[in-house]
């Protein structure tokens, strides 16, 4: 069987591989200071949100390291805390998660089980960019 390439095809061949490579996709880094209560949220390295989080009170722990977000579900109840809603979650280690919560009165202090807290609107916020970005492309970073 010969296969016959037109004039057309050709050009339309030679035009493909003259088209640029995609640019490497946004990175999106969530880091979160337990020491601050607060997590900034950088894409491409530079910082677009800062925002008051409630971390683990006394006698809970919220890890600390680096992870990349394993499950996201934007409407999510605790299976572990009598259903209490965690809208935006964003998994992360294990059963640790950053998520909205309705207790918007304490951030900014210890509070949660483990999980990093946030207002429910910057939970969403936070969502969606990873969602926008693939969650390939996002970290979180969890210091003390």
């Amino acid at each position: 069987m010969r296969t016959i390439i037109t004039i057309s095809g050709l050009l339309f061949i030679c035009l493909l591989l003259m088209v640029p490579a995609k640019a490497s996709s946004t990175k999106v880094l969530a880091k979160i200071d337990i020491s601050e209560q607060r997590m900034r949220i950088f894409v491409d390295g530079k910082v677009q949100h800062s925002w008051p989080v409630s971390t683990a009170r006394r006698g809970y722990r919220t890890p600390v390291g680096t992870f990349k977000p394993t499950r996201m579900h934007k409407r999510y109840f605790s299976r572990k805390y009598n259903g209490a809603p965690m809208p935006y979650s964003v998994f992360f280690y294990k059963g640790y998660a950053i998520h909205g919560t309705d207790v918007v009165k304490r951030l900014g202090a210890p509070a949660s089980h483990g999980c990093v807290r946030l207002h429910p609107k910057n939970a969403k916020r936070l969502f969606s960019l990873i969602q926008a970005n693939g969650r390939s492309n996002a970290r979180i970073v969890i210091v003390n």
